[in-house]
C-alpha cells in the first residue's frame, strides 16, 4: 500500500468523468481500475490517496496514467483568472479530475463503442468484451471475435467498426505507432481514415489515448453548453494545450447539472 498527499485529485470525479470505463466503485471511498491489464485499488480521503500497489509499480505505471507531473492548480488559475462565470463554476465543482494517459488501442475500441451510447452502457459493453477481467481483448484477439460474439456484448451496429478497426491493425493499414507520432492535426485526420471515426470520436482518441490536450471533443453535451451559454461560439483554441483539460471541467459540470 502506498500513501500520497496528492492535490488537484479526486478518484471519484475522475471515474464519473467519461473519459475511462473501467474504473468502478468498490466502496464507499474505494475504487478498483483496470488498465494495462493491471489491476489497482485506490482510497481516497481529502488530499490522502492510498494506492494499493508498491512504490516501483506506481513510478513505473500510475504516475504517468494520473498526469502526476502537470500542475493542475496553475491551468485551473489560469481559467479563474479569466472571470467566465460558467468556465469557474465548472472549474471548482470539477476540481479533482485529471486527463489519464491511457493505452491507446483500449482507448479507440472504447470510443467507437461510446457513439450515441451513454455511459452506463458503454461500461457494460466493455466489462462483456473484457468477460469482466483485468485483461483488454488484443488486436489478435478482436480480429478473431465473431460477429455474434461482438454483438452479444451489447456492441450492436458498433459491432463492424471494431472488427474492420482489428483486421486494419493486424494487417497493418492502421498503424498505431505511426498513429503515436503524428501532430494533433494529423492524428485527427489520421484516424478518421477509420469506418465508424469522426470528428468526436477522433478528438476523444486524441485527447484521451494520445494525451494530446489541444484536442477540445463536442458531443451533445459540449454542444448544449456552447449553445446555451456562448451563443453558439465557444473559442477553445485560446486554451492552447489545455483546451481539452477545459473540456472536461464543462462536461463533468453539465452531467452533473442534468443528473
Amino acid at each position: 500500500m502506498l500513501i500520497k498527499h496528492v492535490s488537484d485529485f479526486n478518484i471519484e470525479q475522475i471515474a464519473d468523468s467519461g473519459q475511462c470505463f473501467r474504473i468502478d466503485k468498490v466502496t464507499d471511498g474505494k475504487w478498483r481500475l483496470r488498465a494495462f491489464n493491471r489491476e489497482l485499488e485506490i482510497s481516497q480521503r481529502q488530499e490522502e490517496v492510498r494506492f494499493d500497489c508498491s512504490a516501483e509499480e506506481f513510478d513505473a505505471v500510475w504516475f504517468d496514467y494520473f498526469d502526476m507531473s502537470r500542475d493542475y492548480g496553475a491551468i485551473k488559475s489560469s481559467i479563474l483568472a479569466l472571470g467566465d462565470e460558467y468556465l469557474s463554476a465548472a472549474v471548482k465543482f470539477g476540481y479533482g479530475l485529471r486527463i489519464l494517459r491511457q493505452d491507446l488501442w483500449e482507448t479507440i475500441v472504447s470510443f467507437i463503442i461510446s457513439q450515441r451510447n451513454n455511459i452506463p452502457k458503454i461500461k457494460n459493453t466493455i466489462s462483456k468484451l473484457c468477460h469482466d477481467s483485468v485483461h483488454f481483448p488484443s488486436v489478435a484477439e478482436l480480429a478473431e471475435f465473431s460477429d455474434d460474439k461482438l454483438k452479444s456484448c451489447g456492441l450492436g451496429y458498433r459491432a463492424k467498426y471494431v472488427k474492420d478497426l482489428a483486421q486494419n491493425v493486424r494487417n497493418g493499414s492502421f498503424d498505431l505507432d505511426k498513429l503515436k507520432k503524428l501532430n494533433y492535426t494529423q492524428a485527427i485526420d489520421y484516424l478518421k481514415t477509420q469506418s465508424g471515426v469522426g470528428d468526436k470520436v477522433a478528438n476523444c482518441v486524441a485527447l484521451f489515448g494520445l494525451h494530446k490536450t489541444e484536442a477540445f471533443p463536442v458531443d451533445v453535451w459540449i454542444k448544449r453548453i456552447i449553445d446555451t451559454y456562448y451563443n453558439g461560439h465557444f473559442d477553445a483554441s485560446k486554451f492552447k494545450d489545455y483546451a481539452g483539460i477545459v473540456q472536461q471541467y464543462m462536461f463533468y459540470y453539465e452531467r452533473a447539472k442534468g443528473k
